[in-house]
């Protein structure tokens, strides 16, 4: 039994337990749904799943709160899977292993899946108590938020009712983020027809790992490592220097995770060898220098392997190789009138390459729809040079921050009256599902707020016990304090 269980609140950590026992990865939300529905109902209370694979669960208001402003506590059943490339776990099978460390709970190699997972337990704590004062409370439990947000952007208007949403899905306590950043994801892809390697080649495999990646909305400004960048540094010397040939390319595998790990296989004569594995070690000297204060130490290593049946024609090649070395990655820019928050960046999160088919993945956010189209169009121009079909999707407007909001009147007074100082109030560069939400139904009073977490996306993903006290003890106030209809 994990020791997370002795943890105070205990209502909180008892459900982030059970959750973490229920394999939730992005694309597989067969059983936390059901887990979750059932939860409801026998709470005794209404509870569904909508067209989108949404759990609604609603709770009437407690006696003389009948008058109260309807409250949507919303957060996310799905995680992000990340393993250590030495971690043995199936994130569609095997159960989260948790463990403290200090003040902090972490998980054995593997996210932890605190996002967004702590907030379902608060949310599940406050269904579940008897003794809390509140208004009519729906749950918006969505599906598939962190590869596309599709539990969001399929919510019907009228499936939930209430005037105030607080989503539970930031990371850092004594905060109130009243914006975020839009986002689209851009995918260029290009068939080929595969050659065969010169037979008298051997084929290298060379392996990039031991990076920290992170967050791409909420990390993507700390300057950490890029693996498919870092890699395409090593393949074009590669190919300039030693007659190295492309056979294939992984790098990354989630769109808003900054890449870990890639590992390419090219083929070169094989009197190059010595001198290729040379520049290998030069390369992983070269990286560690330059992300000394950042990274932990980077692997970079190389081993022969059996040579491929195919390898990308060498044009081709070398339009993709330029392509990816000329995409941007990382910030663009600040906000202007804000400029300690990043307003416009780019992922280049994920690469495939291989059996005659390039895949390549980004997700572009800006909190200016203005700059989110001139980034979308800058990375289209860069792939479509290399002769890539390019394609838009899942594109979401940011969410515009409304400093007169009533919910954040009384949530500022609530923090301080609780804790003796005022809440930060701030915009996220992370897209959160409010914007889309908000759409969707105009007029909600919007905040979103959560316990502090560190390194989501990550295996370094961890949660900073001390907090998660402070976020249901505010959150239950906030409940109390609801403004009048």
């Amino acid at each position: 039994m994990s020791t997370i269980l002795s943890l105070a609140p205990q209502n909180v950590w008892k459900h982030f337990y059970s959750l973490t026992q229920i394999p939730r990865p992005s694309g597989h939300m067969e059983k936390v749904t059901e887990f979750l529905l059932n939860f409801g109902k026998n709470l005794g209370l209404e509870s569904f799943v909508d067209e989108a694979g949404n759990v609604i669960i609603r709770k009437p208001a407690t006696p003389g709160m009948e008058n109260r402003k309807g409250v949507i506590l919303q957060a996310h059943m799905d995680m992000v899977p990340q393993k250590n490339n030495d971690t043995v776990h199936d994130f569609e099978k095997d159960p989260i292993e948790t463990y403290i460390d200090s003040d902090w709970v972490k998980a054995k190699g593997t996210t932890l899946g605190a996002d967004n997972g702590l907030g379902v337990a608060a949310i599940m704590a406050v269904l579940e108590a008897k003794d809390l004062k509140h208004g009519p409370l729906e749950a918006l439990i969505t599906k598939d938020e962190e590869t596309g947000m599709y539990g969001a952007f399929g919510l019907k208007p009228g499936t939930v009712n209430g005037e105030i949403l607080l989503n539970l899905d930031s990371e850092d306590e004594g905060e109130l983020y009243i914006g975020c950043a839009g986002g689209m994801d851009v995918t260029a892809s290009l068939e080929y027809k595969e050659v065969e390697p010169d037979p008298s080649d051997i084929a290298i495999k060379v392996t990039l790992k031991g990076l920290r990646g992170g967050h791409s909305g909420l990390e993507i400004n700390q300057g950490r490592a890029n693996a498919n960048k870092l890699m395409v540094r090593f393949i074009r010397e590669a190919i300039a220097s030693y007659e190295a040939r492309l056979a294939s390319w992984v790098g990354g595998n989630m769109r808003n995770a900054i890449p870990r790990e890639a590992n390419a296989i090219i083929t070169i004569p094989a009197e190059n060898e010595e001198e290729l594995m040379g520049l290998v070690k030069y390369c992983e000297d070269l990286f560690n220098e330059e992300y000394a204060t950042i990274e932990t130490p980077i692997s970079f290593k190389a081993e022969r392997v059996e040579l491929p049946k195919g390898e990308v024609p060498e044009e081709i090649q070398d339009n993709l190789i330029d392509a990816i070395f000329a995409c941007q990655n990382g910030v663009m820019r600040m906000i202007p009138t804000v400029p300690d928050t990043v307003e416009t960046s780019s992922n280049l999160a994920i690469i495939t390459i291989g059996g005659g088919k390039a895949d390549i993945k980004i997700l572009a956010r800006s909190s200016s729809d203005s700059m989110k189209e001139y980034l979308t169009t800058s990375l289209e121009c860069c792939f479509n040079m290399a002769g890539m079909k390019v394609e838009m999707t899942g594109g979401y407007s940011g969410w515009q921050p409304n400093v007169d909001s009533p919910i954040l009147h009384a949530m500022k007074e609530s923090y301080k009256k609780q804790f003796g100082v005022e809440p930060a109030v701030k915009v996220i560069h992370a897209g959160l599902e409010c914007g889309i939400i908000g759409a969707i139904i105009p007029g909600l009073d919007m905040i979103s707020f959560g316990p502090t977490l560190r390194s989501p996306h990550s295996p370094d993903e961890r949660a900073y016990i001390p907090t998660v006290q402070k976020f249901y003890d505010f959150l239950v106030a906030t409940l109390e304090q609801t403004p009048m209809k």
